[in-house]
């Protein structure tokens, strides 16, 4: 079994990521307490309720976005720094800018004149968004939230799979990053029932459409097994057999580079942006060894 460097990780992020994920890393691994969590997400905040000032290590702008809110929202989540006043202020932002169908688009205009990644583009007509409303809904699901964007979220989120499982998908991609929120909103969603009758036409079409590199040494900017069902109770996790699952759970062990950190796959736009996310990884990578028994 391969095991990381613990110790080598925890320097990496002592000496390289930022207060957020530092605080992540002693809530997850050194029994911290939740509040500075949540004083660091709560750092990105701005004043109409949503989250910026590059908490989505890809967006440099100060205003608000719907992939920041999502990060926020799951690092609350999963360190069990949940707040209530900071969640309902998010989603109330969100209803305020929400596409005309509900959901989240998954760039908002207001980065224009700051640096961000360069797949970051507004989409024309402001549709709403697979990625963020699926991820941004699946976690106030699992919260077990109550809220109007929530509401309609949800109908976008279903009505817009449907549409998938019809084979009327038109002329919106549907790759990875969809899938991700698909996946996200069907672990959590209430009707379980639906979920699962759904994921079992809608989850296939990873493997059918090639989203998944199920060799984990495959090179260049691809989407390992890991990322569809990163835990065991992952929907996802059915697709794939045990050797599969533990050949990329090798991979990510040996993932580790020689200064105790994970990096990425895609792009690396902006040395800070590299950065962040090797710090957030770092943590994100050690959470996934830990839930599958590697750590």
């Amino acid at each position: 079994m391969n095991t990381p460097d613990f110790s080598a990780a925890a320097r990496f992020v002592a000496a390289n990521a930022r207060v957020l994920d530092r605080r992540r890393f002693e809530r997850l691994f050194e029994d911290g307490p939740a509040a500075p969590v949540r004083d660091a997400v709560a750092a990105y905040r701005n004043d109409d309720g949503g989250f910026g000032h590059a908490l989505e290590p890809d967006c440099r702008a100060p205003g608000s976005q719907p992939a920041a809110v999502a990060m926020a929202m799951s690092i609350m989540d999963e360190t069990g720094a949940w707040d209530e006043d900071l969640v309902r202020g998010a989603c109330d932002w969100l209803a305020a800018v929400a596409p005309a169908e509900g959901g989240a688009a998954f760039v908002e205009a207001t980065l224009a004149a700051w640096d961000h990644a360069p797949w970051w583009v507004p989409e024309e007509g402001h549709p709403a968004s697979l990625v963020a409303t699926g991820m941004i809904a699946g976690t106030l699901h699992a919260r077990g939230v109550s809220h109007p964007w929530l509401d309609g979220a949800t109908e976008v989120m279903w009505n817009r799979i449907a549409k998938l499982d019809a084979g009327q998908g038109g002329t919106a991609p549907l790759g990875g990053y969809e899938m991700f929120g698909i996946l996200g909103f069907l672990q959590h969603v209430p009707d379980r029932e639906r979920a699962r009758e759904v994921f079992g036409r809608v989850g296939p079409l990873i493997l059918e459409r090639n989203m998944v590199a199920l060799d984990p040494e495959a090179p260049g900017e691809v989407h390992g097994v890991l990322s569809f069902a990163p835990e065991p109770d992952s929907l996802a996790r059915v697709l794939f057999d045990d050797a599969t699952i533990q050949a990329h759970l090798d991979h990510l062990a040996h993932g580790q580079k020689d200064d105790g950190g994970w990096t990425f796959n895609w792009p690396a736009w902006s040395p800070a942006a590299e950065l962040d996310w090797r710090g957030f990884l770092t943590v994100d990578a050690l959470r996934a060894l830990r839930a599958n028994g590697r750590l």
